[in-house]
């Protein structure tokens, strides 16, 4: 029997040219842009089945890294599991890594875990698709009132019906006799603020365009083609609004960006959208606005999370809640390495890397 913690009984999928030499460097600074390198070795999770990986460069050893792993393994690229805890029961054992690539677009715990002199890159780009189509089906799924017809499906009771006109002037305030009984709304011609303009935040702008929007947008910094306000004008810009999208990273700076002051601001009977981060949005406050008949809400990531069982949240009114699976669909991890890929064969041949969070130093 091999002993496990010689680096020979580890399985390898792959393996091309000359044998890396013995040495390693735990703070080996990446190549400079320009200089070619060969020979890398990548470390990616073992739970992932190998013919994902066709699309890597030839020249590179790949190696599995089972979250059970026990002793060192040295790698140069590490790409970590998207499931945070099963990263976090590897990290101890990895050497010499220099670079990160990570399966998904937020990297907000790796910098405190890697420390400065790695760089890191997110998967910019690979689950704008998934997340997109989760923010427009939730919207839809709220406006057409899904949640509440499911309930109707449960109890069986076709009558239960007329309580959606009820439920209608309840949120929204809109209390005139309207003939027939309102059983949905439409999203065509809403206010949509649109909160995050990056990759994926213009994929969801192109989704609502059939239906005709009044769409404002809001990040970080202004632009002036097309349009996009500072964030510092997102308390004049609420409002406004019908619907409020979320998707922006989270950092210091957007940590608690909407709290009791923006819910506030709010129209009656506005719909926020969060697809981005939980702790952008104050929790306290959202289960205040919730539980006031103020705004409803879908939200597909919370603070804390997972949320835990009997938080409040799970008992607020007018809320459509998923457990973070806007970019869970099956070409997840497929695009995600491809994206890998695609970085990796610019890092060995010197490039300048696309999707950077964070240099080395």
């Amino acid at each position: 029997m091999r002993n496990c913690h010689d680096l020979s009984a580890f399985p390898v999928i792959k393996r091309y040219g000359p044998a890396r030499p013995s040495v390693y460097h735990e703070m080996e600074a990446p190549a400079p842009v320009g200089q070619k390198i060969t020979m890398l070795r990548v470390g990616y999770p073992a739970i992932l089945p190998a013919e994902l990986l066709r699309d890597f460069p030839g020249d590179v050893e790949l190696i599995p890294l089972a979250d059970s792993l026990d002793h060192e393994v040295h790698i140069d690229v590490w790409i970590p599991d998207p499931y945070t805890s099963r990263a976090l029961k590897v990290w101890p054992y990895l050497r010499g890594v220099r670079l990160v690539l990570c399966m998904l677009a937020g990297t907000e715990w790796i910098p405190a875990v890697v420390g400065p002199h790695v760089t890191i890159c997110n998967a910019k780009g690979a689950h704008n698709i998934s997340t997109a189509e989760w923010t427009l089906a939730s919207i839809l799924a709220t406006l057409k009132y899904f949640p509440f017809y499911q309930d109707l499906k449960r109890a069986g009771q076709w009558k239960l019906r007329f309580d959606a006109s009820a439920h209608y002037a309840a949120i929204t305030g809109d209390t005139r006799p309207i003939y027939p009984p309102v059983m949905l709304e439409e999203l065509t011609g809403k206010k949509v603020l649109l909160v995050g303009y990056g990759s994926i935040g213009q994929d969801i702008e192109q989704m609502l365009a059939p239906f005709k929007v009044d769409l404002v947008r809001v990040a970080r910094s202004p632009r002036t083609e097309p349009k996009v306000y500072p964030v510092a004008e997102l308390g004049n810009l609420l409002p406004q609004a019908e619907v409020v999208i979320l998707i922006l990273p989270s950092t210091e700076e957007t940590r608690g960006l909407i709290g009791a002051r923006q819910f506030a601001l709010m129209r009656q009977g506005a719909l926020l959208v969060n697809a981005a981060r939980g702790p952008i949005v104050d929790t306290s406050a959202l289960v205040d606005a919730l539980q006031s008949g103020k705004i409803r809400a879908a939200v597909d990531v919370t603070d804390p999370e997972p949320l835990p069982d009997g938080h409040p949240l799970w008992r607020c009114p007018n809320l459509l809640i998923t457990p973070h699976v806007g970019g869970s669909s099956p070409q997840f991890s497929r695009n995600a390495l491809r994206v890998a890929a695609a970085e990796l064969r610019r890092y060995i041949d010197g490039e300048p890397l696309q999707n950077v969070v964070q240099s080395a130093i």
